[in-house]
Protein backbone atom coordinates (compact mmCIF):
# COMPACT_ATOMS: atom_id res chain seq x y z
CA UNK A 1 0.00 0.00 0.00
CA UNK A 2 2.90 2.29 -0.33
CA UNK A 3 2.03 5.60 -1.05
CA UNK A 4 -1.69 4.52 -1.25
CA UNK A 5 -4.84 5.34 0.38
CA UNK A 6 -7.09 2.20 0.89
CA UNK A 7 -10.19 1.88 2.26
CA UNK A 8 -9.73 1.04 6.13
CA UNK A 9 -11.41 -2.40 5.91
CA UNK A 10 -8.93 -3.13 2.93
CA UNK A 11 -6.07 -2.30 5.43
CA UNK A 12 -7.43 -4.77 8.07
CA UNK A 13 -7.79 -7.59 5.96
CA UNK A 14 -4.06 -7.03 5.04
CA UNK A 15 -3.17 -6.60 8.56
CA UNK A 16 -4.18 -10.54 8.95
CA UNK A 17 -7.50 -9.25 11.00
CA UNK A 18 -10.36 -10.66 9.17
CA UNK A 19 -11.59 -11.23 5.75
CA UNK A 20 -12.96 -7.96 4.12
CA UNK A 21 -16.55 -8.09 4.67
CA UNK A 22 -15.83 -9.25 8.99
CA UNK A 23 -13.43 -6.41 8.75
CA UNK A 24 -16.55 -4.21 8.23
CA UNK A 25 -18.35 -5.28 11.06
CA UNK A 26 -15.38 -4.58 12.90
CA UNK A 27 -15.10 -1.21 11.94
CA UNK A 28 -19.27 -0.96 12.48
CA UNK A 29 -18.74 -1.62 15.85
CA UNK A 30 -16.52 1.12 16.77
CA UNK A 31 -13.58 -1.34 17.38
CA UNK A 32 -10.70 0.49 15.07
CA UNK A 33 -9.26 4.18 15.90
CA UNK A 34 -7.76 5.80 12.95
CA UNK A 35 -5.20 8.83 14.64
CA UNK A 36 -7.32 8.72 17.76
CA UNK A 37 -10.35 8.88 16.24
CA UNK A 38 -12.80 6.29 16.34
CA UNK A 39 -13.77 5.03 12.69
CA UNK A 40 -17.40 3.37 12.48
CA UNK A 41 -18.28 5.09 8.59
CA UNK A 42 -17.23 2.20 5.53
CA UNK A 43 -14.65 3.73 2.80
CA UNK A 44 -12.58 5.62 5.04
CA UNK A 45 -9.16 5.59 3.47
CA UNK A 46 -6.09 5.26 5.54
CA UNK A 47 -2.18 5.27 4.32
CA UNK A 48 0.73 3.17 5.73
CA UNK A 49 1.85 6.86 7.71
CA UNK A 50 -1.77 6.39 9.81
CA UNK A 51 -1.57 5.06 13.35
CA UNK A 52 -4.34 2.51 13.36
CA UNK A 53 -5.47 0.71 16.69
CA UNK A 54 -8.01 -2.57 17.00
CA UNK A 55 -9.16 -2.68 20.30
CA UNK A 56 -6.85 0.05 21.41
CA UNK A 57 -3.72 -2.11 20.00
CA UNK A 58 -1.47 -1.17 16.93
CA UNK A 59 -2.45 -2.74 13.89
CA UNK A 60 0.35 -3.28 10.94
CA UNK A 61 0.39 -4.28 7.07
CA UNK A 62 1.58 -8.18 7.17
CA UNK A 63 5.12 -8.18 5.26
CA UNK A 64 4.79 -12.66 5.19
CA UNK A 65 1.30 -14.27 3.77
CA UNK A 66 0.44 -17.21 5.13
CA UNK A 67 -1.84 -20.22 3.69
CA UNK A 68 -2.60 -23.62 5.57
CA UNK A 69 -5.03 -26.29 4.99
CA UNK A 70 -6.16 -27.81 8.21
CA UNK A 71 -8.36 -31.19 9.12
CA UNK A 72 -10.62 -30.23 11.64
CA UNK A 73 -11.50 -32.51 13.54
CA UNK A 74 -14.93 -32.48 15.62
CA UNK A 75 -15.01 -30.35 18.33
CA UNK A 76 -12.89 -27.52 17.64
CA UNK A 77 -15.01 -24.10 17.03
CA UNK A 78 -13.73 -21.95 13.44
CA UNK A 79 -13.21 -18.52 15.13
CA UNK A 80 -10.62 -16.27 17.04
CA UNK A 81 -12.29 -16.71 20.50
CA UNK A 82 -15.36 -18.66 22.01
CA UNK A 83 -16.57 -16.82 25.17
CA UNK A 84 -17.67 -20.53 26.04
CA UNK A 85 -14.06 -21.67 26.04
CA UNK A 86 -14.59 -24.51 23.62
CA UNK A 87 -11.64 -25.59 21.78
CA UNK A 88 -10.01 -23.46 18.98
CA UNK A 89 -9.44 -24.82 15.31
CA UNK A 90 -6.88 -22.16 15.26
CA UNK A 91 -5.03 -23.99 18.16
CA UNK A 92 -4.24 -27.02 15.70
CA UNK A 93 -1.99 -24.77 13.43
CA UNK A 94 1.77 -24.04 13.89
CA UNK A 95 2.65 -21.30 16.47
CA UNK A 96 3.06 -17.73 14.08
CA UNK A 97 3.31 -14.16 14.79
CA UNK A 98 0.74 -13.86 12.07
CA UNK A 99 -2.64 -13.64 13.06
CA UNK A 100 -4.53 -16.21 11.12
CA UNK A 101 -8.40 -16.65 10.69
CA UNK A 102 -10.64 -19.39 8.71
CA UNK A 103 -11.80 -19.05 5.31
CA UNK A 104 -15.36 -19.82 5.58
CA UNK A 105 -16.40 -22.33 8.84
CA UNK A 106 -17.17 -25.76 9.69
CA UNK A 107 -19.46 -25.68 12.61
CA UNK A 108 -18.60 -27.38 16.03
CA UNK A 109 -19.11 -30.98 15.16
CA UNK A 110 -18.40 -30.91 11.32
CA UNK A 111 -14.84 -32.01 10.49
CA UNK A 112 -12.47 -31.79 7.03
CA UNK A 113 -10.97 -29.50 4.86
CA UNK A 114 -10.85 -25.71 6.11
CA UNK A 115 -8.23 -22.91 5.14
CA UNK A 116 -6.16 -20.17 7.58
CA UNK A 117 -4.76 -17.38 6.34
CA UNK A 118 -3.84 -13.52 6.89
CA UNK A 119 -4.22 -12.53 3.08
CA UNK A 120 -7.91 -10.89 3.23
CA UNK A 121 -7.98 -10.29 -0.31
CA UNK A 122 -7.82 -14.62 -0.78
CA UNK A 123 -9.72 -14.81 1.67
CA UNK A 124 -12.14 -12.63 0.32
CA UNK A 125 -11.61 -13.92 -3.28
CA UNK A 126 -12.80 -17.65 -1.79
CA UNK A 127 -15.74 -16.81 0.62
CA UNK A 128 -17.45 -14.50 -2.45
CA UNK A 129 -20.52 -16.57 -3.85
CA UNK A 130 -19.20 -15.17 -7.57
CA UNK A 131 -16.10 -17.38 -6.89
CA UNK A 132 -18.29 -20.80 -8.03
CA UNK A 133 -16.00 -22.68 -5.48
CA UNK A 134 -17.06 -26.22 -5.15
CA UNK A 135 -17.03 -27.81 -1.46
CA UNK A 136 -17.64 -31.28 -1.61
CA UNK A 137 -18.68 -33.35 1.52
CA UNK A 138 -19.09 -37.03 2.96
CA UNK A 139 -22.21 -37.18 4.95
CA UNK A 140 -23.57 -40.25 7.20
CA UNK A 141 -26.45 -40.58 8.61
CA UNK A 142 -27.94 -42.25 11.89
CA UNK A 143 -31.14 -43.42 9.75
CA UNK A 144 -31.52 -44.72 6.63
CA UNK A 145 -31.81 -42.00 3.69
CA UNK A 146 -34.82 -41.68 1.29
CA UNK A 147 -34.40 -41.12 -2.26
CA UNK A 148 -36.87 -38.06 -1.65
CA UNK A 149 -34.18 -36.13 0.17
CA UNK A 150 -32.02 -36.26 -2.45
CA UNK A 151 -33.66 -35.70 -5.35
CA UNK A 152 -34.86 -32.94 -2.84
CA UNK A 153 -31.88 -31.59 -2.36
CA UNK A 154 -30.49 -31.70 -6.10
CA UNK A 155 -33.68 -29.49 -7.14
CA UNK A 156 -34.14 -27.55 -4.29
CA UNK A 157 -36.01 -27.04 -1.79
CA UNK A 158 -37.22 -23.97 0.94
CA UNK A 159 -37.16 -24.54 4.75
CA UNK A 160 -38.31 -21.53 6.57
CA UNK A 161 -38.39 -19.21 3.80
CA UNK A 162 -34.07 -20.27 3.02
CA UNK A 163 -33.50 -21.93 -0.13
CA UNK A 164 -31.20 -24.54 -0.23
CA UNK A 165 -29.54 -26.36 -3.51
CA UNK A 166 -26.69 -28.76 -3.81
CA UNK A 167 -24.90 -28.44 -6.91
CA UNK A 168 -24.87 -32.38 -6.21
CA UNK A 169 -25.65 -35.11 -4.37
CA UNK A 170 -25.66 -38.92 -4.95
CA UNK A 171 -25.86 -41.61 -2.24
CA UNK A 172 -23.00 -43.80 -1.93
CA UNK A 173 -24.67 -46.55 0.77
CA UNK A 174 -28.37 -46.64 2.36
CA UNK A 175 -27.06 -44.11 5.07
CA UNK A 176 -24.29 -42.34 3.04
CA UNK A 177 -24.03 -39.05 0.64
CA UNK A 178 -21.56 -37.75 -1.29
CA UNK A 179 -22.47 -33.72 -1.92
CA UNK A 180 -21.29 -30.80 -3.51
CA UNK A 181 -22.29 -27.20 -2.64
CA UNK A 182 -20.98 -23.95 -4.28
CA UNK A 183 -22.85 -21.41 -1.96
CA UNK A 184 -22.80 -23.21 1.09
CA UNK A 185 -25.31 -21.10 3.28
CA UNK A 186 -24.99 -21.48 7.16
CA UNK A 187 -25.22 -25.28 8.41
CA UNK A 188 -27.45 -26.36 4.97
CA UNK A 189 -26.74 -29.77 5.16
CA UNK A 190 -28.09 -30.08 8.86
CA UNK A 191 -30.56 -28.02 7.91
CA UNK A 192 -32.06 -30.08 4.78
CA UNK A 193 -31.26 -33.46 7.05
CA UNK A 194 -32.96 -32.04 10.03
CA UNK A 195 -36.64 -31.28 7.79
CA UNK A 196 -36.24 -34.74 6.46
CA UNK A 197 -35.52 -36.30 10.28
CA UNK A 198 -32.13 -37.04 9.78
CA UNK A 199 -29.14 -36.62 11.95
CA UNK A 200 -25.71 -36.62 10.22
CA UNK A 201 -23.45 -38.99 12.94
CA UNK A 202 -20.30 -37.51 10.26
CA UNK A 203 -20.29 -34.66 8.48
CA UNK A 204 -16.57 -34.34 6.65
CA UNK A 205 -15.36 -31.90 4.09
CA UNK A 206 -13.35 -33.58 1.38
CA UNK A 207 -12.40 -31.08 -0.88
CA UNK A 208 -12.51 -27.33 -1.18
CA UNK A 209 -12.16 -26.12 -5.00
CA UNK A 210 -8.76 -28.08 -6.30
CA UNK A 211 -7.47 -28.92 -2.65
CA UNK A 212 -8.24 -32.34 -1.76
CA UNK A 213 -8.38 -33.25 1.69
CA UNK A 214 -6.03 -36.51 1.30
CA UNK A 215 -4.39 -38.51 3.72
CA UNK A 216 -3.90 -35.25 5.77
CA UNK A 217 -4.59 -36.62 9.72
CA UNK A 218 -7.12 -35.28 11.53
CA UNK A 219 -5.56 -32.32 13.66
CA UNK A 220 -2.62 -31.53 10.82
CA UNK A 221 -2.39 -28.87 8.73
CA UNK A 222 0.18 -28.38 6.05
CA UNK A 223 0.60 -24.71 3.74
CA UNK A 224 -0.47 -24.88 1.02
CA UNK A 225 1.53 -24.64 -2.18
CA UNK A 226 1.80 -21.71 -4.66
CA UNK A 227 0.68 -23.95 -7.04
CA UNK A 228 -2.57 -24.71 -4.71
CA UNK A 229 -3.26 -20.85 -4.34
CA UNK A 230 -3.23 -19.74 -7.90
CA UNK A 231 -5.52 -22.79 -8.76
CA UNK A 232 -7.85 -21.55 -6.14
CA UNK A 233 -8.16 -17.99 -7.13
CA UNK A 234 -8.20 -18.70 -10.68
CA UNK A 235 -11.23 -21.34 -10.03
Amino acid sequence: MKGKNIRLQVYLSHAGIASRRAAEDIITQGRVSVNGTTITVQGTKVEETDVVLLDGKPVHIESRLLYFALNKPPGYICSSSDPQGRPLALSLLPESKERLYNVGRLDFLSCGLIFFTNDGNFANRLGHPASGLEKEYVVEATGIISDEVVDAFNSGLTIEGEFYQAKQVKKTGRKSLNIILVEGKNREIRRVFSHFHLHPALLQRVRIGNIMLGNLKEGESRPLTEKEIKGLISW
